[in-house]
């Protein structure tokens, strides 16, 4: 076989495998929020398990590639609010670990979303010595997705919802902003539509806070001129 011959067929070898991959990655992704976004709570925890299944045999087929790690991680993540307290913290370690993991074979893979979620684990889990939250390292991992994906949808809205929890509503409300104004995926609209859907509601949260702080600190001028 001739050199130029055989490196042709690698390279078509590797686009189909590439393919495949991204294929069945395709698929999770839309099973996954067919579960989270509609499926009753009652039925999620075997809905999520069929799906973890699944993608533990794309692993197989695919070893040391980070999206099978990540896609574990979410669905252990999202199944912990299904499961007993217990199982809940061992499932949230576990998601952390394998998000760590695939970090480290690949930062970018699916758009940096290792990063948004092991930023909102580190910010929604219990602190130590139950959990490991930590806002500051939440933050971190935001601002490291933002940098691999700055005009993503997910990447921007997780980031301002942190953002919202901290107060910091004028930067929640310019992330939340560039979440709505990300086009939706053609492949994954029913997903992606979902979350502009909580991006506008954390929009208005957002508004309707900044305009109460904003009330509550012209009031607390008006009383001390009053008193003065």
């Amino acid at each position: 076989m001739k050199k130029t011959t055989f490196v042709a067929l690698m390279i078509l070898s590797a686009q189909c495998l590439a393919g495949n991959l991204n294929d069945s990655l395709q698929d999770i992704e839309s099973e996954w929020a067919i579960i989270h976004y509609s499926t009753p709570q009652k039925s999620q925890e075997i809905a999520y398990n069929n799906l973890f299944a699944k993608v533990i045999n794309l692993a197989k087929d695919y070893p040391n590639t980070a999206e099978p790690l990540i896609w574990q991680a979410i669905i252990k993540a999202c199944n912990a609010n299904n499961v007993s307290p217990v199982i809940a913290i061992e499932n949230i370690h576990e998601a952390h670990d394998l998000l760590e993991t695939a970090i480290k074979i690949n930062p970018t893979a699916l758009s940096g979303s290792a990063y948004v979620t092991l930023g909102a684990l580190y910010h929604l889990t219990p602190q130590w010595p139950i959990g490991f939250g930590d806002e500051k390292t939440a933050k971190l991992l935001f601002e490291s997705a933002l940098r691999i994906n700055p005009n993503g949808i997910e990447s921007n809205h997780y980031y301002a919802d942190f953002l919202l929890t901290q107060d910091a509503f004028s930067e929640a409300e310019k992330y939340f902003k560039i979440a709505l104004s990300a086009p939706s995926r053609v492949e994954q609209k029913f997903a992606d539509d979902q979350l502009k859907t909580l991006a506008f509601e954390g929009l208005q949260q957002t508004l309707h806070k900044k305009k109460e702080a904003s009330s509550g600190m012209f009031s607390s001028f008006v009383k001390k001129d009053i008193v003065n």
